[in-house]
């Protein structure tokens, strides 16, 4: 047996005695799934709905299924390059050209949960990623880095959108946050708020910076994560599997980390 064949065996080993553990990060896509909102001006993204085709009755006996209708960036979502302008003429930039290798990745997830329990705009700073660095070593490149506020716990989806009279309020990533962690060749950034920018970004220059700058770069993005606190700050392995859409921007997602017990 080769040193890789044995690696795997030893991997499937430990999913089957419990050794490791698969954490799923992703919430139920449904009706009730909250859609990111844009200005009126701009065309809007719909929710998820659905039409029955049949279920096991005079339309189909033995079977039951449906039409989904759904925006690509909806509930637990994978953003590609060509989502933003400044990735749109990157190559493999679209769902159908990413190669399946860069799908699986070492995670890194820093903690503000309370920090964004006691600021909704708070920002991530490269202050805080490198005092997160001093505990848990430098963010390697190739490595995806999770945002955890415990946002995702705010099940009532007004409260989890948060939106005043001047628009959204949520934690998200600062300008020069993205610029670091593009330096350190991160896969992508995530989140577990509506989208991979703050609330406010729109304020920022660049105008969300997340979207601007990481799908500049060519890396990928997450949105609509749960369960972050079930996760070590290092140490496991995420696997995202995005629809592969010809010309896809993104796609709704189920994610996995694999993590020790």
């Amino acid at each position: 047996m080769s040193n890789s064949s044995r690696t795997i065996a030893e991997v499937l080993g430990c999913l089957a005695d419990g050794s490791i553990t698969i954490v799923d990060l992703s919430r139920p896509l449904g009706e009730n799934t909250p859609v990111i909102g844009l200005p009126p001006e701009f065309a809007q993204s719909p929710g998820f709905t659905r039409e029955q085709i049949s279920k096991y009755d005079e339309r189909g006996p033995g079977w039951y299924w449906n039409i989904i209708h759904v925006g690509e960036h909806t509930g637990t979502h994978f953003d590609a390059p060509a989502h933003w302008v400044t990735g749109k003429d990157l190559p493999e930039n679209t769902l159908d050209k990413i190669p399946a290798r860069k799908m699986i990745a070492p995670v890194c997830v820093i903690d503000a949960s309370k920090e964004s329990a006691a600021d909704h705009d708070f920002l991530l700073t490269p202050e805080f990623v490198e005092t997160w660095e001093l505990t848990h070593g430098r963010i390697a490149a190739g490595s995806w880095v999770l945002m955890r506020t415990d946002w995702s716990k705010r099940t009532d989806t007004d409260d989890f959108l948060n939106i005043k009279e001047d628009g959204a309020h949520s934690p998200g990533p600062s300008v020069d946050c993205i610029r670091l962690l593009v330096e350190r060749g991160v896969a992508g950034f995530g989140t577990e708020t509506v989208g991979t920018d703050a609330g406010q970004a729109h304020l920022f220059d660049p105008m969300f910076p997340c979207h601007h700058l990481i799908h500049q770069a060519g890396k990928f993005g997450l949105a609509s994560l749960c369960n972050l606190d079930q996760l070590p700050a290092t140490g496991a392995m995420l696997i995202t599997a995005p629809m592969k859409i010809v010309d896809g921007s993104g796609s709704p997602v189920r994610v996995f980390a694999i993590t020790p017990s």
